[in-house]
């Protein structure tokens, strides 16, 4: 069993708090997109992350200063969106972190996919952005098949935990063998049930810490996450879909 979960925006430095251990393993064509970026101006690259001018100058900052092989950071403390405050990676126990390591896989348009303990530079492309390499068109056709045959090689059953923008590069590959889980997180509105961006990052925050806290090694484990009010529901979940329902006091109804 794999775990699959996007990226954050905002990324930090920290060398200190554990090391990594390896480079990622699509260093290379990371590179070839790195170089491509610091080829572009400064105007093509705010259009490119679509972001206000503080943001895009760190980035470009970044761009011309950081080395993709020096200075970097675990992947799993590199992130700091909802998600991964959620799922507190710097508290985790020392078996907890060998968990994550062996089944928690990191989606990045940057990078392809990451082991917990890569080392990352802070960067900023998401994999949705409209960035032509060569004869790829975008970001999907840049990396193709690539990520999810790499993912195949460590199992057939993959949790998926991930945005559509980034799980798409995965469930769009996969053969008929391979069972992709995908965990919804919703409320009930009106007779449908309804996600919510922010409380869906907090609960797969969540889900990877609980798991992490069980050491689950089969997808059926996960029917029991019970955190932030949620509750599986069978009634609206199928053998590739677990719905979470949040119910309990201190619900906003319409």
């Amino acid at each position: 069993m794999r775990i699959i979960i996007s990226p954050a925006k905002k990324m930090n430095m920290d060398t200190d708090s554990f090391p990594f251990r390896n480079l990622p393993q699509f260093l290379p064509q990371a590179e070839h997109i790195y170089e491509h970026l610091k080829q572009m101006d400064y105007g093509a690259l705010k259009a490119l992350w679509n972001c206000n001018n503080s943001i895009a100058r760190l980035n470009a900052e970044r761009l011309s200063t950081l080395n993709l092989r020096q200075n970097l950071t675990p992947a799993i403390l590199a992130y700091e969106g909802i998600q991964y405050r959620y799922m507190a990676p710097h508290i985790f126990t020392s078996s907890e972190l060998e968990y994550i390591e062996a089944h928690l896989r990191i989606l990045s348009g940057l990078y392809g996919l990451l082991r917990p303990f890569d080392g990352v530079i802070p960067y900023r492309l998401e994999m949705q952005a409209k960035l032509q390499i060569g004869d790829a068109k975008d970001l999907y056709s840049y990396w193709g098949s690539l990520l999810a045959c790499r993912l195949l090689e460590e199992t057939d059953c993959i949790v998926n935990l991930a945005s559509k923008e980034y799980s798409v590069c995965i469930s769009r590959h996969l053969t008929r063998n391979v069972r992709l889980l995908t965990c919804v997180f919703g409320e009930r509105r009106n007779g449908r049930i309804v996600e919510k961006g922010t409380l869906c990052k907090m609960a797969r925050g969540e889900m990877v810490r609980y798991l992490a806290e069980r050491q689950s090694g089969r997808p059926e484990e996960i029917k029991a996450f019970d955190r932030l009010n949620y509750r599986f529901a069978s009634e609206e979940s199928s053998r590739d879909t677990y719905v979470f329902i949040r119910e309990g006091e201190g619900l906003e109804h319409e």
